[in-house]
C-alpha cells in the first residue's frame, strides 16, 4: 500500500492530498511533503482516509520536494470510496 495517494477525510488536514509512506500496527503513515514531511509522517487511522486508485513510483517517494511536486497533479475528483 506504500505509495498510494490518499485524501484526509477528517481532522485539520481534511481534503489534503497525501501519500502513504509506511504502515504501523493499525495506522498508516502519510505525508504531503510540505506540512507533513518525510522526517515526521502523520499517523492516520485508515477510517479517516479516502483512497484513490493512483500510486506513486518508489523513486518519487525519496524526497519531500518530489512528493510535493507529484501531489500537485491530483484533484479531489480522483477519489474512490472504499469500504
Amino acid at each position: 500500500m506504500v505509495g498510494r495517494v490518499v485524501y484526509s477525510a477528517a481532522g485539520r488536514d481534511r481534503d489534503t492530498a497525501m501519500v502513504i509512506v509506511g504502515e504501523a500496527a493499525d495506522h498508516l503513515l502519510v505525508c504531503d511533503g510540505k506540512m507533513r514531511r518525510l522526517e515526521r509522517p502523520k499517523r492516520k487511522n485508515p477510517k479517516h482516509l479516502r483512497f484513490t486508485t493512483a500510486y506513486l513510483e518508489p523513486e518519487k517517494l525519496e524526497t519531500n520536494r518530489s512528493i510535493k511536486r507529484e501531489l500537485r497533479n491530483y484533484s479531489l475528483c480522483d477519489v474512490k470510496e472504499e469500504k
